[in-house]
């Protein structure tokens, strides 16, 4: 019997279904969601990007909503990357080899979100390219000797978040020193890639079928890579060292501003454990940030991140207010840093401006 080639009504039926079986932790059933629609005629592809996708798009937003576990959000995304294997073997996909041009496929060190690399590196396998999947956290100097051994004729770079921006532009620095031309993808690069272009990189694409259009327009033509040189070459504020001795305290800031909490916010000690973690965490992270923020000189990469905290936190029954609390705190310890103290400024009125429930 002919079926017919699914639309994109009926990829969203079944995202739906696929969603239905990794929420329930069903890895068999999320296997038969997806392999029989590719077998009816479904393209690969589509199947990665239209189905697949769109699924782990959602346990991003369950989880920051609250309404799904780490534990949950975590056996998703395993169950999402498994049918991605069983779909990478499915003998009936066929992979067309058309000449060949190499691609490293790999996560900026310290980046665990590796799903959306592995979804273009099974694009770029499907349009016939030799693809080496290297996945999360790559250090920079293994990446780097794996591109010098390899001769990968690019680098396809991905992060989600944005304070992994510093450990990006030091692999795409490093990977143009040995001829190797760098793309760059993900949620870290801003909504519309601008920090792509202020690292250096060769090109960036918002999802994987842009990245791998672009892939081909660069490796069409000779590449010549820029001159070597400094971070502090393409980002001249760095002469400042704020951004270096901010990340070199973090402990001790985090440990600090923590400390202070417990004093300045009473309210702390009827909160849960696993509350006290979150703010814990969100100081952490509130850290990582500003350092970013500090090494590209941009506050609107704070500030988002900020609001995020906040709704993240009162999703968790945790008062905006104690990341408020902490940006003040932080700018007690950090007084001697003007650049640090502007940008911890511009987050507290980003706060309130969504309602930070300051008294």
């Amino acid at each position: 019997m002919t079926t017919a080639i699914p639309g994109r009504s009926d990829t969203e039926v079944l995202s739906a279904r696929l969603w239905d079986a990794v929420h329930k932790g069903d890895e068999y059933a999320a296997t038969d969601v997806v392999l029989p629609a590719v077998d009816a005629g479904l393209d690969a592809e589509s199947a990665l990007l239209d189905v697949i996708a769109p699924v782990q798009a959602r346990v991003g937003v369950e989880w920051a909503a609250n309404r799904i576990s780490v534990a949950e959000e975590h056996t998703a995304t395993a169950i999402n990357d498994r049918v991605v294997a069983a779909l990478a073997h499915d003998a009936s996909v066929p992979r067309p080899r058309r000449g060949e041009g190499r691609v490293t496929v790999a996560c900026v060190d310290g980046e665990w979100h590796a799903l959306p690399a592995r979804l273009l590196a099974e694009t770029l396998r499907l349009r016939g390219w030799h693809v080496d999947f290297l996945g999360a956290h790559v250090p920079v100097t293994h990446l780097i000797d794996h591109l010098h051994r390899t001769g990968s004729d690019d680098l396809a770079l991905s992060a989600s978040i944005s304070a992994r921006l510093p450990a990006a532009h030091a692999t795409i620095t490093a990977s143009h020193a040995v001829g190797v031309s760098v793309m760059v993808g993900g949620a870290a690069f801003g909504p519309d890639g601008g920090y792509a272009d202020r690292l250096g990189a060769d090109a960036w694409a918002p999802d994987a079928r842009t990245a791998a259009g672009r892939l081909e327009e660069i490796l069409v033509r000779p590449y010549v890579p820029p001159p070597v040189h400094e971070p502090v070459d393409d980002l001249p504020h760095l002469v400042d060292q704020e951004y270096t001795l901010v990340t070199r305290s973090a402990p001790r800031l985090v440990a600090a501003v923590l400390a202070a909490l417990e004093e300045r916010f009473p309210a702390m000690a009827t909160y849960s454990e696993r509350q006290r973690q979150y703010i814990a965490e969100g100081v952490a992270y509130i850290t990582e940030f500003l350092g970013a923020a500090l090494y590209l000189d941009d506050s609107p990469l704070f500030t988002r991140f900020v609001s995020w905290a906040g709704d993240i936190l009162t999703a968790r029954g945790v008062p905006a207010y104690s990341v408020a609390l902490a940006l003040d705190l932080l700018a007690e310890q950090l007084k001697d840093f003007p650049r640090a103290v502007a940008l911890l400024r511009d987050g507290d009125a980003a706060l309130q401006i969504v309602g930070s429930g300051r008294p």
